[in-house]
């Protein structure tokens, strides 16, 4: 017997696509939690972060169009894919333009870190129904304002995300100062002592990768069992032994400008995992931080301690990760409006939170379902 759960979540249609020999077509659930198990915990309904109709089939109606329109999307993360495939099968001419040379944006970046290999199932599947709906899709093209409001489109919708966010701490431009773009997406090198500013989701994530074994096999079963401690022999009671605990590769100290405690704002149902593993891994979390400045000596900070006194401290690290939030990437809607042209804000470049694939492929199927 085969039993399933989130998967028909995901895509109610998962087995006749798998009856029918085509696997690649099913939209997998990539085990996250956020809209289902979360979204219960919270007295919310039940959904889907790839398939924001489970739960919403009779509000959420996705049906042909009756004035076919001729769409340009703007960015090919998860709010522009999910918007451009629902739009264009309901039957209007969609045209995706992308600046990089891949689908994906954000989602490319969440990809390193460890525990998040099964995006690359959900960039499969928008890559499936991008040839599937026929969108238009134009990789390494830096779309301009211009060519948008010449191109005679009936509507222009902008998701091209986010860019991170430059506090303003005085010595950021240090050499030791990198950003988790940096660190993700471009490798860049990173010392053996690392000081993450910042303790949001991307906070963690930046901390995840950096401790994480180099040679960590995510479809490695006997590596995850060894790990976590799970003996499948049960020669153990319970079926639980010691796990092996391998030393990380770096010593990492995440800060945070807020009091509370760090990793409260994490999933309810996976937030204990992150901040379990980072604690096995030796990270040290450090809340209610405020930055000064950093130079050769390092970030100075003042703390306030749990009896109110103020004191001043230098974290010296080789390397610091700046992991302060994220800005909308609006300019094109901006030179559009100048140009007399409406757009519709999407993803991050609406709302820039974290790295929020949930609501940007939420927003995007709404937003397409409605036009």
């Amino acid at each position: 017997m085969v039993s399933l759960a989130r998967p028909f979540l995901a895509d109610p249609a998962f087995v006749a696509k798998a009856a029918a020999g085509t696997p690649e077509r099913i939209n997998t659930c990539i085990g996250c939690n956020q809209a289902c198990l979360d979204h219960t915990f919270s007295g919310r309904i039940a959904s889907c972060l790839v398939n924001p109709r489970a739960a919403h089939e009779t509000e959420l109606i996705i049906g042909p169009t009756v004035t076919r329109k001729r769409i340009a999307v703007v960015g090919a993360g998860p709010a522009g894919l999910a918007f451009a495939t629902t739009a264009a099968s309901r039957g209007h001419a969609v045209t995706l333009f992308e600046a990089a040379d891949m689908i994906g944006g954000q989602l490319n970046v969440a990809l390193q870190v460890p525990g998040k290999f099964e995006f690359a199932e959900t960039l499969r599947y928008f890559g499936r129904r991008l040839e599937e709906t026929g969108v238009e899709l134009r990789l390494g093209h830096r779309v301009t304002a211009p060519e948008l409001a010449a191109g005679s489109f009936d509507e222009v919708i902008i998701a091209a995300g986010v860019t991170p966010r430059t506090p303003e701490i005085p010595g950021l431009d240090h050499p030791s100062v990198v950003s988790y773009l940096d660190v993700l997406r471009d490798r860049k090198p990173v010392g053996l002592t690392v000081a993450i500013l910042g303790a949001g989701g991307i906070g963690f994530d930046v901390a995840e990768f950096l401790t994480a074994p180099a040679d960590e096999d995510p479809l490695n079963v006997s590596e995850f069992l060894e790990h976590w401690g799970v003996d499948t022999a049960y020669a153990n009671p319970g079926g639980i032994t010691k796990p092996i605990e391998e030393a990380p590769p770096r010593q990492v100290t995440m800060l945070q400008r807020k009091a509370s405690k760090i990793g409260a704002g994490l999933g309810k149902t996976t937030g204990w995992i992150h901040r379990t593993e980072l604690a096995r891994r030796g990270v040290q979390m450090i809340p209610g931080v405020n930055y000064q400045r950093i130079d050769d000596a390092g970030l100075h900070v003042r703390l306030t301690g749990k009896d109110g006194a103020v004191h001043d401290h230098v974290i010296a690290a080789d390397t610091f990760v700046l992991c302060t939030g994220q800005d909308p990437l609006r300019e094109l809607h901006d030179e559009l409006a100048e140009l007399e042209t409406g757009s519709h804000l999407i993803g991050g470049a609406d709302v820039a939170a974290e790295l929020d694939a949930k609501r940007a492929i939420d927003q995007g199927t709404r937003l397409a379902a409605r036009l």
